[in-house]
């Protein structure tokens, strides 16, 4: 069947697939790269555990409004995984019973997982993130200082996974202070430990600590014309620069960072790693990292 095409609720009243189904939903969809990377890795898998050759990941493009239908029909069409990209890891999160405890405090998912009563749902971008910046920039969460920018979905994610890894401090800047300040009081109550402080990106504080890791968790940079969500050269500060978004492959954020001087990288690598974890939560099985890596440069064109 063909992956390479967006398919719609619709395709569902004559499904025939007779494998084991996986997909990813969206609005819009086209131009997901989840498809290519999954089902490379399971042609890769199915060469020493042959049942995976049954296996097959397709994209749905779903309206917001249909997304709960749309988790009832694939469940009963059994598809043993699902993965959500925006806007849906919010609302699925609404929709499920069955929420591990560690995606709980995110209040979003981006992974299911069939099971005799339900739907299980999960959230792999913090993990993504983890092995991305450890991948990368030879950097880790833990004990680290982190500029945080955003404070929208993605940056709640991404701030609750550096609480949980203990990082030293945590930053969040953001053009709207209250809602850094409402992020940053959701994860203090989390994990009161931990040292977090609000700022307007475009008057950084002066006390940062002199080695940082800067997340952006925005989308500005998605666009050419998007302006840089923060002025590296008003940081006092050498911080490694990691950008979540990884199309266009390099930001205004990221040149800049090369201009100056520091190491950075975009979110490829935290898109690789979702998927893998997102792989291994439904196979049970070790997922080949590098071909996964390889079909999405392949389908980025970056090869």
């Amino acid at each position: 069947m063909d992956t390479d095409t967006p398919l719609t609720l619709d395709h569902l009243k004559n499904w025939t697939f007779t494998g084991i189904p996986l997909a990813v939903l969206g609005f819009p969809i086209h131009h997901s790269i989840s498809p290519a990377m999954h089902n490379a890795a399971l042609a890769e898998m199915a060469k020493t555990h042959p049942a995976f050759s049954n296996w097959q990941y397709f994209r749905f493009e779903v309206p917001p409004n249909d997304l709960p239908q749309a988790i009832k029909v694939l469940y009963q069409h059994k598809f043993r995984g699902i993965n959500l990209t925006l806007p849906h890891k919010i609302i699925a999160f609404q929709e499920l019973e069955h929420i591990d405890a560690t995606a709980q405090p995110i209040g979003a998912i981006n992974t299911l997982s069939w099971t005799p009563d339900g739907y299980h749902g999960f959230n792999t971008d913090g993990y993504g993130l983890e092995h991305g910046l450890r991948e990368d920039l030879q950097t880790t969460l833990k004990d680290a200082h982190v500029i945080l920018l955003g404070a929208g979905g993605a940056a709640r994610g991404a701030a609750i996974e550096c609480a949980q890894r203990n990082c030293a401090s945590l930053w969040i800047g953001n053009r709207t202070k209250a809602k850094a300040d409402t992020l940053a009081n959701d994860v203090k109550a989390l994990h009161p430990s931990v040292s977090i402080s609000t700022f307007e990106p475009t008057t950084p504080p002066d006390n940062l600590p002199p080695e940082t890791i800067l997340i952006n968790a925005t989308s500005a940079g998605l666009k050419e014309a998007d302006p840089m969500p923060i002025n590296l050269q008003k940081l006092r500060t050498t911080p490694k620069v990691y950008d979540m978004i990884y199309n266009p492959a390099q930001t205004q954020l990221l040149r800049s960072a090369a201009a100056n001087g520091l190491a950075n990288a975009n979110g490829l690598s935290m898109l690789v790693h979702q998927g893998v974890r997102s792989l291994q939560i439904w196979s049970q099985k070790d997922v080949p990292v590098q071909t996964m890596r390889k079909a999405a440069l392949v389908a980025l064109n970056l090869h």
